[in-house]
């Protein structure tokens, strides 16, 4: 290859976007500019709430212009007053919403500004070491197979079908560590985008150009593209239902005011601006501005935690979920487990065992294996020894054999799980001693794991595996189940193991010895009883599971059939995730409700100040609702208008960080919810109209 075709080898040179303050100026100034094109009847349309204030915003304009004539039915500069007031309503709603969709537009900005063009090594065979040519990404598809080699971009999505490097993922998931890809297991799926490190690779292509992971990533963390959820639709249909009683209401009572003033003889009627301003204020306003906000807001905090999700259903799903399935490895337990005692058989010294153990464990590159030659050399002083000078054997564990071990001068000494071994024991025609059964049974209730030692068919012992179980889980485990929901580990352990952790950590239930089928049944008998599931995964073997989770979350380093059953990715291929995806999926409806108890507990205070005003002139008697004192029907209808409009803009940080996530049950949550912002929604505009009328009537701007 020329050294002008390698220069091309060159991808994803930005390093990802820094987080931005919620109102950094480079979003502000685009939300502003948003706000004023969202003005289109079109988008106005999608929020029907909103729609009715930008209605009434163009008719007292109309109004307004009218006024100048001299044809006015009040005062031009009140007149025009309220309509600045309703437009700067209909303002805040979309710089709300605009806002919001600019922090996903700016993470789908630094996506898309990685895509670049590359040239990759195409293999007429599917073997290293076979011709290659040169070849754009763009014309790559399905079922092409390419060579990537240390230095190189994978320039698509694919599946490593052979060889073993390091690859450096950062530009996707802001990790500087890199991680090893291989052919076979869970970790073979490899991302367009991303850099091999050292040795290399061979590729089999699993995606087309325009259907790859990282442009999938794009459009789901685009805020425009986000369709409304099932929660957020009936919120809608509520919303609407409320509207159009008020408006309903509305319309009525200008008839109903001109028939009593001309029935009385005496008296004012209501005028058009007026029955506009009050609806405008009756109306949930307040929810109907920010719900989408709240909406896009919440994709974006997942985006934030390194979480791309499929839609904004399953970040809503993730906040209704009532049962999570856990993998014990890695999520519930460190996952390495450590050697931590020799119990020998009889017969056996411990220091035999520990020596016999030692050698089975000298080319064993596992964690565990480590671990055991670690053990022997601090307890007994046993040092290492070389396999070459032994003349001995490494055997690998395989899934056949489920054992490891060396061949040593005619000595077979063998390591592994304590049925395996005992069934390989008793095909030799030894005997399984009482004792290390019984040994084997106790430690597995300890809520270790038991790896029994042979020597020549000769069982000389156990070593007892600590599987450590993760600092705080317990505490997190314990929260969860405040808030209603049921944790489940999910482990191969056999169910004495299963049962000790499970009790350690604090789940509430575990499925032991657990197959892909019975992860599936355990999935779909929850969901029969209407319970809503969460689960991660990362292997093909997990994809039944995921594909029937309502909440499924793939890991990022899994192979490509967990990223396609599920319906989040986890960029960061953390298990432990799953619990922070539930927190900000309940974060986001908890936002969501506290607002709307908030929106509608405030419309209370703003009848004691409106209704009056408005129709003070044709019932006199009705001024003596006006609790508040407000300096006259003109400032209260006035203070009332403004503290509408205004009180979005003091929510927008709300709407976009979310109300504080409380691990409280139902009922509780509820109960804070209906105090907080519910009474704190009635008392709140009682004080902000009366500051507004003060202020009005101090610089007699009515």
């Amino acid at each position: 290859m020329s050294q002008a075709t390698q220069k091309e080898m060159t991808l994803f040179t930005n390093p990802p976007a820094q987080k931005l303050r919620m109102f950094d100026s480079q979003l502000v100034v685009p939300a502003i500019v948003d706000s004023f094109r969202k003005l289109h009847p079109r988008t106005q349309l999608r929020s029907p709430v909103m729609f009715v204030v930008y209605v009434g915003s163009i008719i007292t304009s109309l109004l307004a212009v009218q006024a100048l004539t001299g044809q006015g039915e009040a005062p031009a500069g009140f007149i025009i007053a309220a309509s600045v007031w309703l437009w700067f309503t209909v303002l805040f709603a979309n710089f709300a919403e605009a806002l919001a969709e600019g922090r996903s537009k700016a993470q789908a900005a630094s996506l898309r500004s990685l895509k670049q063009t590359v040239t990759a090594k195409k293999l007429a065979t599917p073997k290293h070491g076979t011709t290659w040519l040169p070849q754009a990404a763009l014309d790559l598809r399905k079922g092409h197979y390419i060579l990537v080699e240390a230095g190189d971009v994978i320039p698509i999505d694919g599946e490593v079908i052979e060889g073993v490097a390091s690859v450096d993922e950062s530009a996707i998931t802001g990790e500087s560590a890199p991680v090893i890809r291989e052919s076979g297991g869970d970790f073979s799926s490899v991302t367009g985008g991303t850099r091999v490190l050292s040795d290399w690779l061979v590729v089999k292509v699993t995606a087309n150009p325009g259907e790859t992971f990282l442009d999938r990533m794009i459009s789901m963390v685009e805020g425009a593209k986000r369709q409304k959820t099932p929660n957020e639709i009936a919120l809608t249909i509520l919303l609407v239902a409320l509207t159009i009683v008020f408006l309903v209401v509305t319309v009525t009572l200008l008839p109903f005011s001109l028939f009593s003033v001309a029935a009385a003889g005496a008296g004012t009627p209501v005028t058009i601006t007026v029955l506009i301003a009050l609806l405008v204020c009756l109306i949930p306003t307040t929810i109907g501005g920010l719900l989408s906000a709240i909406g896009v807001a919440g994709m974006s905090r997942m985006m934030q935690a390194n979480v791309i999700a499929t839609s904004g259903r399953a970040v809503e799903a993730a906040g209704d979920v009532d049962v999570l399935l856990l993998d014990k490895t890695g999520t519930i337990t460190l996952g390495n487990r450590q050697a931590s005692a020799f119990v020998p058989a009889p017969g056996v010294s411990e220091q035999q065992l520990a020596d016999v153990a030692q050698l089975a464990s000298l080319a064993d590159d596992t964690p565990e294996g480590r671990s055991i030659v670690v053990l022997a050399k601090q307890k007994f002083n046993i040092r290492e020894r070389e396999m070459a000078t032994l003349n001995a054997t490494f055997v690998p564990f395989t899934a056949q054999t489920r054992m490891s071990g060396v061949d040593i001068a005619g000595r077979e000494i063998r390591k592994g799980a304590a049925d395996t071994v005992r069934k390989y024991v008793e095909s030799l025609g030894q005997p399984y001693p009482v004792d290390t059964a019984r040994a084997v049974d106790d430690i597995s209730r300890r809520g270790s794991t038991p790896l029994v030692v042979v020597d020549g068919g000769r069982v000389m012992g156990v070593v007892e595996l600590k599987d450590i179980v993760k600092g705080g889980i317990k505490e997190r485990f314990a929260e969860l189940r405040r808030m209603g929901i049921k944790t489940v580990m999910i482990t191969g352990d056999n169910k004495l193991t299963a049962a000790a952790i499970a009790a350690e950590a604090g789940v509430d239930d575990f499925l032991a010895e657990a197959t892909p089928e019975d992860k599936l049944k355990l999935i779909r008998s929850y969901q029969a009883e209407g319970r809503l599931v969460a689960m991660t995964g990362d292997g093909t073997n997990d994809a039944p599971a995921l594909a029937q989770a309502d909440v499924a979350v793939a890991m990022n380093s899994g192979t490509q059939a967990a990223k396609e059953a599920g319906n989040m990715v986890d960029l960061d291929s953390n298990p432990t995730k799953l619990l922070e995806i539930v927190e900000i999926g309940k974060q986001m409806l908890m936002t969501r409700g506290s607002l709307t108890t908030f929106s509608i507990a405030n419309d209370i205070a703003k009848y004691f100040a409106i209704i009056p005003a408005a129709f003070v002139g044709t019932f006199p008697q009705l001024k003596a609702l006006d609790v508040m004192q407000l300096a006259s029907p003109a400032s209260a209808i006035m203070s009332a208008v403004i503290f509408n409009a205004l009180i979005i803009v003091v929510l927008i940080p709300l709407a976009l960080k979310g109300v504080q996530y409380r691990a409280i049950g139902a009922v509780a949550l509820l109960r804070r919810n209906l105090l907080l912002y519910g009474v704190g929604g009635i008392i709140l505009p009682f004080i902000g109209i009366k500051a507004i009328d003060l202020l009005l009537t101090a610089f007699n701007l009515v």
